[in-house]
Parts: structure tokens; C-alpha cells; sequence
């Protein structure tokens, strides 16, 4: 299964014309700065490939993000089917695991036919706030931006999804349901839009429980307007098994359309790279949900 997708998302990134680790034409979510920092010492972002390897393959870290863009990831034209994805990488709110969750993400969503927007949020956390207070402003404007642009990337305004990867994951938890309210200042026209993802798929998602049995995290709003969801979990996960388990009961419980697949060994943070165990089927079954859900034919 792995290497069946595996070569359908190497032909379609090279009919594409998408290289590895892309980054043509960021987009600045807020062009006169992002909100709270001005008052933040700055640093500068960098990156590196110090953190190990997954798959056999090196992880490329970026760090130190002031200013948060998306970089669009155009599905080839004649695959496409209208569907996007603003895809959030992990990283603990102190880092981006930028090719294993982002890079990679957007080029196997266009092997699918839809068009991956990478976001870039802000890590890492900043002192006195919650650890996903500023990375939600950043998701929200995102989902706001590809919704109010959809016409120009040839986007159906009613099929953009979110999906993260364990704290990105997270976040993409908190954008789907804290979507109600704007958490900045409005800046123009595109915070008028909805920042509700249409659907949203957690891949071994952290921090979602809360401190009693079943109980979510406080930030976690969830209800009958939360958006379709599908969860990836590897029963060995052993600090996160909770957080997925919870989540779930909780969208059972608000009548959420909700999806889980759950492994008994796969770890954390495998991505979409073979790490030799069943849990690296999980983009079969996301194909199929897809699917099902009416994102791709």
C-alpha cells in the first residue's frame, strides 16, 4: 500500500513541477505584522536538519517564525477536483517539522487532485500566552485567505479542509472549533469570510485531553457545527493515545461525523515516511474518506 501511493505521488509532483521543500511565493497572513509582535524581541528564523531521521530520511526544522505565511501547492490541472487543504505541521508550539509534515503532506494532497496550502504558523510559544494563542490567529487568517481567494486558485469555497500533525494536529482541532470569533483584529476584507474548515484530519494529534477521563481541553469548543473529522492513532503512542480517544467521544457525543483509525504499533511522528509498520497505510485509508465525504471523486 505504502508503495503503491508512494509512486502515484511521485508522478504527480513531477507533472506538477513541484520540487522538494518548495517555497515559491510565500504569502504573509499579515502584511503589517503579525498581532503581538511588535511588542516581542525578534529573532531570526532559521532552520536545520539537527533533530534526527524518520523513515531514513532527515527532518528539516524551521524555528524562530515571527512572520506566519502559506505557500500554495497547486493540484495538477487535470486531476484537480476543487479541494484544498491548509495543512499545519507539528512540532511541539516550539518548532516546525516543515518537509516531514508539510512539504511532503502538500505534494501526496496533490496527487489526490487537491491543492495543499502550507501554513508556516509562529513558534515558538510566546511567553504569556497559551502555547496555541498566536498559531490560531495564523490558522484562522489562513482558512479565511484560501476561502476569499478561491476563485483566483480555481478552489471550491465550500471544500476547505484543515489537517495537522501531532501539535499541529492540535491546532487544527482549535480552528475547527473556535471559528465563531475572530481571536485578532480584523485586518481587510478576507477576515469578513468564514475561518470554519469544511473538514478536518488529525494524524496522531497531542494535547487534545483533558485532565479527567474523557474530558477535552478547555480550548477545544466543540459542538454540532464542528466540521467532519478523522483521526490517525498508534495505540503505542503511549503519551497521546488519550488525546485522540477523548476527541473523538467528544464529537460522538456533539453528533460530529467522525472517523478513527486506530493501530495497535506506528509511535509518533512517522508522517507519511515507511517507517515499517501498518500505521504507514493511514494515506490509503484518508483517500478513501476523502472520498466518502465528497472532497475528491
Amino acid at each position: 500500500m505504502f508503495r503503491k501511493w508512494k509512486i502515484l505521488l511521485t508522478g504527480a509532483c513531477l507533472l506538477a513541477g513541484i520540487n522538494t521543500m518548495s517555497q515559491n511565493n510565500p504569502i504573509v497572513l499579515f502584511p503589517g505584522g503579525a498581532p503581538g509582535e511588535t511588542e516581542t524581541p525578534h529573532t531570526a528564523e532559521r532552520a536545520d536538519r539537527d533533530g534526527g531521521k524518520t523513515g531514513g530520511e532527515t527532518v528539516l526544522r524551521i524555528m524562530n517564525v515571527e512572520e506566519p505565511t502559506i505557500t500554495y501547492y497547486p493540484a495538477p490541472k487535470d486531476i484537480a477536483g476543487g479541494g484544498a487543504v491548509v495543512v499545519c505541521p507539528g512540532g511541539g508550539y516550539n518548532l516546525l517539522a516543515y518537509d516531514l509534515e508539510g512539504d511532503e503532506v502538500c505534494q501526496w494532497l496533490n496527487s489526490l487532485g487537491i491543492t495543499g496550502v502550507l501554513l508556516k504558523y509562529r513558534v515558538p510559544r510566546r511567553e504569556g500566552r497559551e502555547k496555541h494563542e498566536a498559531p490560531l490567529q495564523d490558522a484562522q487568517r489562513a482558512i479565511a485567505y484560501v476561502r476569499a481567494h478561491a476563485e483566483k486558485y480555481a478552489l471550491d469555497p465550500r471544500r476547505i479542509g484543515v489537517m495537522g500533525f501531532s501539535a499541529g494536529a492540535h491546532l487544527s482541532a482549535t480552528v475547527s472549533t473556535n471559528f465563531s470569533r475572530r481571536t485578532y483584529p480584523p485586518v481587510d476584507a478576507t477576515d469578513k469570510v468564514s475561518c470554519r474548515p469544511d473538514f478536518c484530519l488529525l494524524v496522531y494529534p497531542a494535547y487534545l485531553d483533558g485532565e479527567e477521563p474523557f474530558r477535552i481541553a478547555p480550548e477545544l469548543k466543540v459542538s454540532s457545527q464542528t466540521p467532519p473529522t478523522l483521526l490517525i492513532q498508534a495505540e503505542d503512542d503511549k503519551s497521546y493515545i488519550n488525546s485522540s480517544l477523548f476527541y473523538y467521544y467528544a464529537l460522538k457525543e456533539a453528533g460530529v461525523p467522525a472517523w478513527m483509525h486506530l493501530y495497535s504499533k506506528g509511535g509518533h511522528g512517522y508522517g507519511l515516511r515507511d517507517t515499517g509498520v501498518a500505521v504507514n497505510e493511514w494515506p490509503e485509508r484518508a483517500e478513501s474518506w476523502f472520498r466518502e465525504i465528497g472532497i475528491i471523486d
